[in-house]
C-alpha cells in the first residue's frame, strides 16, 4: 500500500515557476511508475509527466514538453514536478500517482488506468 501526499501548489503569474512534490511511503521505492496528472473543471484528466524509478526514463505530454521536468529523489520516495514558464492553461488540480510493475510502455502512455495509488491533489493557479 502506497500513501502519496502532494505539496507545492500555489498561485503564480504567467511565466512563473513552481515545484510540486509528491512524498510516498517506503513501498514506492522500486518497480514504480510515478506520474503527474492534472484536471480542471469542465476538462478531462490529463497525464502530464511520468518517470520510472530504476531507469529514470521520462515522458511528457506535448502541452508541457520543454517546460516541465519530472524527477525523483535519490532514495525514490519523493517525486517532483518542476514547472517553468507557466501558462494560464496549466491551471488545475495536480495529482501524483504511482503504479507498480516492470518498465514498459504502459508507464509512458500517460493513461490513468494503470495507476492504483493517488494523492489528494495540490492546486496550481496561473494568472
Amino acid at each position: 500500500h502506497v500513501q502519496l501526499v502532494e505539496s507545492g501548489g500555489s498561485s503564480v503569474h504567467a511565466g512563473g515557476s513552481l515545484r510540486l512534490s509528491c512524498a510516498a511511503s517506503e513501498s514506492a521505492r522500486s518497480r514504480r511508475c510515478w506520474a503527474w496528472f492534472r484536471q480542471t473543471p469542465g476538462s478531462q484528466r490529463e497525464g502530464v509527466a511520468v518517470i520510472y524509478t530504476e531507469s529514470g526514463r521520462t515522458h511528457y505530454s506535448d502541452s508541457v514538453k520543454g517546460r516541465f521536468t519530472i524527477s525523483q529523489d535519490n532514495v525514490k520516495t519523493t517525486a517532483f514536478l518542476q514547472m517553468n514558464n507557466l501558462k494560464p492553461e496549466d491551471t488545475g488540480m495536480y495529482y501524483c500517482a504511482v503504479a507498480v510493475g516492470d518498465e514498459g510502455s504502459w508507464c509512458f502512455s500517460l493513461a490513468a488506468r494503470p495507476f492504483g495509488y493517488w494523492g489528494q491533489g495540490t492546486q496550481v493557479t496561473v494568472s
